[in-house]
């Protein structure tokens, strides 16, 4: 591992507490100047640290910098080798992890960006992606599970991402179906999977599971179009909570339910998390929109919907609205 990469690990291990730049050389078995070096590389780089003399390098709590080395000391205890990109820009995090799990990538491996050029939202719709603000990643699953489990993937991802969220913040967002996650009536989350499938069998070889993340920021942020429907995870203030913790979050909540997704066992907690529920809601399949009241998820979480005339039938794909956000 390289000097500056060594270093940025253990800073981020003991995030808010000094290390001298004695006991950093001698972990390498370099000088003190090339410990000098790379720190300065690093506060280059945008990283707060400050230095201060017969103390050492202190990470301040408020640098909040997207990296492997800052996830590391997140990620659960034996968990296994996986690769983790991180990226100033890309086109998209999940053309990344594409390309990445046909190169045979490990489950569990993620792409991360600071920024995306090109980010995607369902229907091929652009995601706003802005620098700093947001938590942009794909993560690479192999789950046990076929061609016909792709909407009950997209469930597990959304409850795995609450999970984290409360695991790291202390909130407790809600799911509107199949993929978008709310606080308080505003969009903060959106997840987009896509499979890669087994020509001859069908089989799911590997699932690529993009999120993105409005984490800090202000509704002034936001383009005025999505003002009124989009929010953040948190405001726009220093906090000790970092989108490299929040990462490594969703990562291992992801990992462990894709273990027992076929008992499908988290069914009963995205009905319990879910806003649409009870609804009234427009439902737009076939590119024909009607109106029903969202009665229940099945198995395979589906949307069971009840028309006017009573008539049920479920829904495993297309869009919905909620009557009470529209008209709100």
């Amino acid at each position: 591992m390289p000097v500056k990469d060594f270093i940025l690990k253990k800073l981020e291990e003991h995030r808010g507490t000094p290390l001298s730049g004695e006991e950093l050389a001698g972990m390498l078995s370099v000088s003190r100047a090339a410990v000098w070096k790379a720190v300065r590389a690093l506060q280059q780089a945008g990283y707060h640290i400050e230095a201060v003399p017969n103390r050492g390098y202190t990470l301040c709590t408020d640098t909040d910098i997207l990296s492997a080395e800052g996830m590391l000391p997140f990620l659960a205890e034996g968990s296994p080798s996986r690769e983790l990109r991180v990226f100033s820009c890309t086109g998209s995090t999940n053309q990344e992890a594409k390309k990445m799990a046909l190169d045979g990538a490990a489950h569990g491996s993620a792409v991360l960006a600071e920024e995306q050029s090109a980010g995607r939202g369902r229907l091929g719709r652009r995601f706003f992606s802005p620098r700093g603000n947001g938590l942009y990643m794909s993560v690479i699953l192999h789950p046990n599970a076929d061609a016909t489990d792709a909407v009950l993937i997209t469930t597990a991802a959304a409850v795995a991402v609450c999970r984290a969220i409360e695991q790291t913040v202390s909130k407790q967002p809600r799911i509107k179906w199949v993929n978008d996650l709310y606080l308080e009536d505003k969009k903060i989350c959106g997840i987009l999977t896509e499979a890669v499938t087994h020509f001859e069998t069908g089989a799911i070889e590997s699932v690529v599971v993009g999120i993105g993340i409005n984490f800090r920021g202000s509704t002034a942020l936001l383009p005025e179009e999505l003002r009124a429907k989009a929010g953040f995870l948190l405001p726009d203030t220093p906090t000790a909570i970092t989108r490299n913790q929040l990462a490594a979050e969703i990562i291992n909540q992801l990992c462990a339910l894709c273990e027992t997704m076929e008992e499908r066992a988290f069914l009963a907690e995205y009905r319990r998390r879910s806003m649409t529920l009870g609804e009234k809601i427009r439902c737009l399949r076939n590119n024909e929109w009607f109106e029903a009241t969202a009665i229940d998820i099945d198995q395979n979480g589906g949307l069971i919907v009840e028309r006017a005339n009573g008539a049920r039938e479920t829904l495993s794909s297309g869009e919905i609205t909620i009557r009470r956000l529209e008209e709100g």
